[in-house]
């Protein structure tokens, strides 16, 4: 079922919300889309979920486009957000280094909202994470080998990670990857000229997984984002697993293994609720009152 292609409001049920915007980039598989709505659905209810959880509530308003032209999105024009404290950029079936036209189009408009546009905080899940980090200068490519990082997978968190996430147990948390590309090494001011040297010091990688080193990258009161899908269930990722064995990028054969285990490990637990309940604190401006040298 194809994604609706016009701006849709999924009203907060909190006082003192924040409002989002989920860019979605790409569709559900269509059995999800059934049972949990589209992406950025999918994401509200997860964020409203967390955010009920907190003490004192914690309220978000999720506006929702999708914006892959050649499914017959669009990407916005940095004039049309008004009113948007946040943007959230999902995952999706597309490169994140890839020169597609809408690809490119939100590339120039995550650079011109970060120039313009100082209050807005951004996340990403996967491709949105590598499309962040592209959009600030550091590099996107395959992993080594062209090997896919699939299945529920243990992150080791840093000290930075650590304190997003309230000091889990064992520093570590676990979410779903379903992933090819990576992020090879995080934004810096040696990246870009859109982040001043001085603000180095804030921009940490917040954990890393065997395959993956950059499994996010937070940067104080501008950025936080996971390569890890906060709100796959099983049925998500054995079936975006499909999707990708359909499209020819995931081989039975040689990605056997990881597939094996991606479909073995699909109903374990995950951390989603932990990742969406930081990412939303980050949102509502929990790291404001930290001193300049932010979280390291």
């Amino acid at each position: 079922m194809p994604c609706s292609k016009e701006s849709r409001t999924k009203p907060a049920t909190v006082d003192g919300s924040i409002r989002m915007l989920v860019l979605e980039t790409d569709e559900q598989h269509p059995d999800d889309h059934r049972e949990s709505g589209s992406f950025g659905d999918v994401l509200d209810h997860l964020f409203k979920k967390a955010g009920h959880g907190h003490d004192p509530p914690l309220g978000i308003e999720t506006v929702v486009r999708f914006i892959v032209e050649e499914k017959g999105g669009s990407v916005p024009k940095a004039a049309d957000i008004q009113d948007i404290q946040a943007i959230l950029i999902t995952g999706s079936m597309f490169d994140a280094h890839g020169d597609n036209p809408w690809i490119l189009k939100l590339v120039d408009l995550i650079q011109t909202l970060w120039q313009q546009r100082p209050d807005i905080r951004f996340s990403g899940v996967c491709f949105g994470h590598q499309i962040l980090c592209r959009a600030l200068g550091a590099k996107i490519d395959s992993t080594p080998d062209s090997k896919w990082e699939l299945a529920h997978t243990p992150i080791a968190l840093t000290p930075v990670g650590a304190k997003l996430f309230n000091n889990p147990k064992d520093g570590v948390i676990h979410l779903h990857q379903m992933h090819q590309d990576h992020v090879v090494y995080p934004p810096s001011s040696s990246t870009t000229n859109l982040l001043p040297e001085q603000h180095d010091r804030d921009i940490h990688v917040w954990g890393s997984s065997a395959a993956t080193g950059v499994q996010g990258v937070y940067i104080r009161k501008r950025l936080f984002t996971t390569q890890g899908h906060l709100g796959f269930d099983q049925n998500m990722v054995r079936r975006q697993v499909e999707l990708r064995i359909e499209s020819g990028s995931i081989d039975r054969v040689d990605d056997g293994p990881e597939v094996r285990s991606a479909w073995d490990t699909a109903e374990w637990e995950h951390d989603g609720v932990l990742v969406a309940g930081a990412i939303l604190r980050f949102f509502h401006g929990d790291d404001d009152d930290d001193d300049e040298d932010g979280y390291g």
